[in-house]
């Protein structure tokens, strides 16, 4: 079980902040990595590796560092020059109002 605190999917990685309620980050993400590549197998017809069998993962250790956190994964698209504006792009989510 998890909790997601904000989420952007770029072209080729996700960043996602999230707090493991049970389970182990490890579980987490072959569940995450699994399913979807099955579901995106299945819609799109691909049959190719999606992910990397790796990932980079941060620990937070205090509760101010979230909102900071997630201005910054929402931040990607901007700096990657996808979009001028965090809220012009269609794949991030925040559960926090950044305006």
């Amino acid at each position: 079980m998890s909790h997601s605190f904000a989420w952007v999917i770029m072209p080729d990685h996700l960043h996602w902040l999230v707090q493991l309620r049970s389970g182990t980050l490890a579980r987490l993400m072959g569940t995450v990595k699994s399913r979807s590549s099955r579901h995106l197998g299945q819609q799109f017809g691909v049959d190719t590796p999606l992910w990397q069998p790796s990932y980079f993962d941060h620990a937070v250790r205090h509760e101010e560092a979230l909102r900071r956190h997630a201005l910054y994964i929402l931040g990607n698209p901007i700096r990657a020059g996808l979009t001028s504006q965090w809220d012009e792009y269609p794949f991030a989510w925040c559960r926090w109002s950044m305006r």
